[in-house]
């Protein structure tokens, strides 16, 4: 597996072209802007795409889809429960007046301990709302795409509309059972490690109770 960072728009986030070197196919994770960008990385990688990841519907992570899709009629995998969020969330990019173009209907779903396949490399859905309604993160072996849940040293906001701190203690408590050497891939900032954030995130006091329950 090959995967390859472009960190776009205005809130700096992070999108992921993941490449299974096996057979070449790519899946893009949060495309959240600058579709040209990321037109160019795939051509730029020699895969072929096959489908558009998203773990969550705000709009500095599906931004791009709408360009994208104009090069690659690839299907849009979402969590059900993301879909009320994800159909306004030209009302989201309004709100900080921002240009934005809605992106095309998503097409697949995302369920909880399901996977999902990039070529012969398979990643397992795990479900942690609480960021975002329908928010989820991917995982394969010691790879996760985190979205927003967790970042190097801080976690995704729980103070936004339709955010849920309870269920967001639950989410981080999930994750944090994953192994020490697991590299999150956040939608924001630097990689770190599942073993790092258990150490010195000051903001894992509350999973860390659900842990030892």
């Amino acid at each position: 597996m090959r995967i390859t960072s472009c960190t776009v728009g205005a809130f700096q986030e992070n999108c992921y072209l993941v490449v299974d070197e096996a057979t070449n196919a790519a899946v893009l994770v949060d495309p959240g802007a600058e579709p040209d960008r990321l037109i160019e990385l795939v051509r730029d990688s020699g895969a072929e795409l096959r489908a558009i990841w998203v773990t969550h519907a705000h709009l500095d992570h599906v931004g791009g889809i709408a360009g994208v899709r104009r090069t690659w009629k690839v299907p849009i995998f979402l969590h059900t429960a993301a879909r009320a969020m994800y159909d306004r969330v030209s009302v989201q990019a309004a709100a900080y007046g921002l240009p934005f173009e809605q992106p095309d209907p998503p097409n697949a779903e995302f369920r909880d301990g399901e996977l999902a396949a990039v070529g012969t490399t398979l990643f397992e859905i795990l479900y942690t709302p609480g960021h975002a309604p329908g928010h989820v993160v991917l995982r394969s072996d010691t790879v996760l795409f985190a979205g927003d849940l967790l970042f190097a040293g801080s976690i995704g906001r729980t103070d936004l509309p339709h955010s849920n701190p309870a269920q967001m203690e639950q989410s981080l408590a999930r994750v944090c059972e994953l192994p020490n050497e697991t590299v999150v891939y956040p939608g924001h900032g630097p990689l770190t490690t599942i073993g790092a954030e258990r150490e010195s995130n000051p903001f894992l006091n509350g999973a860390a109770r659900i842990l030892k329950r």
